[in-house]
């Protein structure tokens, strides 16, 4: 096994799932500036995911449409020219 190959800097990191606020306190070495107050009452480093099992249509049963960077509605403008009249 080669030595040094796995970070060392393996700190406790809350993840949020920001389409609904769910958080999950984990260990990992993710970088991040921000910071939250987990529930427990401490500050924790925060990462923020647009998708987690919270959410996911595969864990919860529900579909649910996120789109929260407009990419439908960039395709659909730029495809707008191609439409059948």
């Amino acid at each position: 096994m080669k030595k040094d190959l796995h970070p060392q800097d393996y700190r406790m990191v809350v993840f949020k799932d920001i389409s609904n606020d769910e958080m999950i306190l984990t260990r990992s070495c993710a970088k991040t500036r921000e910071t939250v107050t987990f529930t427990d009452g401490k500050e924790y480093p925060l990462v923020k995911m647009e998708i987690s099992s919270f959410s996911h249509p595969f864990f919860t049963g529900k579909v649910k449409f996120v789109d929260t960077a407009g990419r439908i509605d960039k395709f659909n403008k730029k495809f707008a020219k191609f439409q059948k009249k």
